[in-house]
Formats: structure tokens, C-alpha cells, sequence
């Protein structure tokens, strides 16, 4: 069997960490057209697709919150692997003990297949392989699947959320729109910005294998974070009064911040409870309806002390630091 590039979907280059484009960029649309050139077209149907998903991986975490805003769990069904990833990639493993602590699922759509070869399927990879036996891509996370023609459709996290966005709307009758054509324009912006310097920011700090690509990143992180400290500080959401998909592709990121990314990618310089704006934003969001249930922190936590290897040796998980969810966030009084 061809085996697959590493699930870290980068490379390094002169110290720095670079991530790789998606390879699978198919679209949903509610009649089966794809509307974008060169893409093949998936009609939007009720229980016709699957999503593969890591609860640590921020990338797939956007594809279930976006699940779960536009009330897509009965249509969509999900499976969840292990937090560990090693040299195989992210694993199917499941047992009791890992489906109450992290919430794994094992590969479910397909472990009682009558299909042997999908029924031992024991890695994301075989996903890829399946498509392409020489397939030599990255091992990634989301995976949006079709399971009529058992395919792969799109692993790519920022064009799945905005399938889910409107696709489903006629079957579901959820017509909120977090993409709408009025602000697209600042959106885009903000998502830009967010992407190359905190999204991505924290993974090139951490991964850099210079002191100059460290210094160089860290800076550019702790700036951009302190320039969204003082935007919210004047404004509710990222584009005004509005939730948007570009405080929700912030948002996955400030969850993992204190607990992991402060400690395991050194970046220390501050944690995100000592940004006044940002960490009341953060908790505003997490108290929405149905969206602390797409947050599992044992099992973000298990997967980069226990994965990253090469920055954490021994695998040993931190007793680190405890977000409280629960505490009143004052977003809306700030702002009425």
C-alpha cells in the first residue's frame, strides 16, 4: 500500500512552519450544480453525507459548529477519532474508556459494513488511498463524505462551513446567514487577517525551528491579538453586531489557547483570560446554544501534548489551566 505524507499537512522551510492546500474541493448546492467552475456538483440530501472529524483539530471543529448552527445533526452524521496521531495519522481507535473520555466513535459508518476492505479500515489515510491508491497527500482532517458514492467531496474546513452555511437551508428551513452578501467584503478581510496571524500564527510559532522564525511569529501573533482587543472593545463581533463565519473561525482558536497553545507553542507572552475583550468574546460564544457540546478539552489537550512528539517527548499532558465556561460574560450589557 502507497502510504500518505504526514497528517500535519505542512512542511518547514527556513524554520518556518507552511501549511498545504486541501486537495478535495468538490461542492455542495442545493440542486446538485456546482456553480463554481471546474468543481463537481453533490446534491444537498438529508443523511446522504458524513463527516470525519478530530475534536482537537480547530479546522475540523469549524465544520461542527457550523453543524450545529444550522441545525444539520440529523442530516449530517459524524465520526470522531482518537486523539492520538502518530506516524500513521489519526486513528479510528475506540474503546470504552476513549469514547467517555474523548469521545471517539471508531470509523461507525462503516464498522459493520458487508464491504470488508471499508470494514477494516483503521486510518483517515485509508479514506485518501481510497479515492487514489498513489495518492500522496496530506493525512488531514475534516473529511466531508458522500456516502452514496462513497467518496470524498471537500477536506477543506473553510469551504465545508460555507456549504453548510446555505446548501441545507431548503431541507432545514434555517435560513441564517453567516455570509451575507453584505458583508462579505469585511469578512473576508477579517478572516485574511485571522487566519495568517492567529489561526495559522499559533502553528508557526510552535512548530518554527529558528529563533528567528519564532520571534518573527510570536511578535506577529501578540499583535494581531492585541489589535482584536481593542476592536472589541469598541464593537461586539469582529464585523459589528453581527456574529459572522469570521468570529466563529476565530473563535475555535481562543479555546485552545489557554490550555494548549499558550504552553505547548510557547506562546506565552500572555494568556487570552488577560485580554479583557477577546476573553469575554470567547466565553459569549461558547454559551450559545449547542456550541459548548462541540468542545471536548480532554480530548484537545490529549492530542497535542500526546501527539507533537518532537516538542513534548514524553507525552505527558499538563495539569494546565482550567477555563471556567460558566462565568457571565457581559458582552450583551457592554453593548445594548
Amino acid at each position: 500500500m502507497t502510504s500518505v505524507k504526514n497528517s500535519w499537512n505542512s512542511s518547514i522551510k527556513n524554520g518556518e512552519y507552511q501549511r498545504k492546500e486541501s486537495q478535495f474541493r468538490n461542492w455542495i448546492t442545493s440542486d446538485g450544480s456546482a456553480g463554481i467552475s471546474g468543481r463537481d456538483g453533490f446534491k444537498a440530501e438529508a443523511g446522504r453525507y458524513h463527516l470525519y472529524v478530530s475534536l482537537a483539530c480547530p479546522w475540523a471543529h469549524r465544520t461542527l459548529v457550523f453543524r450545529q448552527l444550522k441545525g444539520l445533526e440529523d442530516l449530517i452524521t459524524v465520526s470522531v477519532v482518537h486523539p492520538d496521531m502518530h506516524d500513521k495519522g489519526w486513528s479510528f481507535h475506540h474503546d470504552e474508556e476513549s469514547a467517555k473520555r474523548y469521545g471517539t466513535t471508531g470509523d461507525d459508518l462503516y464498522n459493520d459494513a458487508v464491504n470488508t476492505d471499508l470494514a477494516q479500515e483503521s486510518y483517515i489515510s485509508e479514506k485518501y488511498l481510497a479515492q487514489d491508491p498513489d495518492y500522496s497527500g496530506v493525512n488531514s482532517v475534516p473529511i466531508l463524505w458522500d456516502k452514496k458514492n462513497k467518496v470524498i467531496v471537500n477536506n477543506e474546513s473553510s469551504e465545508i462551513i460555507r456549504m453548510f452555511n446555505s446548501a441545507f437551508n431548503d431541507i432545514t428551513g434555517n435560513t441564517r446567514d453567516f455570509y451575507p452578501e453584505s458583508l462579505r467584503e469585511k469578512i473576508d478581510i477579517e478572516n485574511e487577517f485571522i487566519y495568517h496571524n492567529i489561526n495559522n500564527g499559533v502553528y508557526k510559532t510552535g512548530f518554527a525551528t529558528t529563533q528567528e522564525a519564532y520571534d518573527n511569529n510570536v511578535s506577529k501573533l501578540f499583535s494581531a491579538l492585541d489589535l482584536l482587543d481593542d476592536k472589541l472593545s469598541k464593537q461586539r463581533y469582529l464585523t459589528g453586531n453581527e456574529i459572522t463565519e469570521a468570529d466563529w473561525r476565530l473563535w475555535v482558536t481562543l479555546v485552545r489557547f489557554d490550555s494548549v497553545y499558550h504552553t505547548h507553542f510557547k506562546c506565552n507572552l500572555k494568556l487570552i483570560e488577560q485580554y479583557h475583550n477577546i476573553y469575554h468574546y470567547m466565553v459569549e460564544l461558547y454559551q450559545l446554544p449547542n456550541i459548548a457540546k462541540t468542545v471536548n478539552e480532554a480530548h484537545i489537550k490529549r492530542h497535542y501534548y500526546a501527539s507533537h512528539l518532537r516538542l513534548n517527548p514524553y507525552g505527558i499532558v499538563p495539569i494546565s489551566h482550567q477555563q471556567d465556561w460558566t462565568v457571565p460574560h457581559n458582552r450583551d450589557k457592554q453593548f445594548s
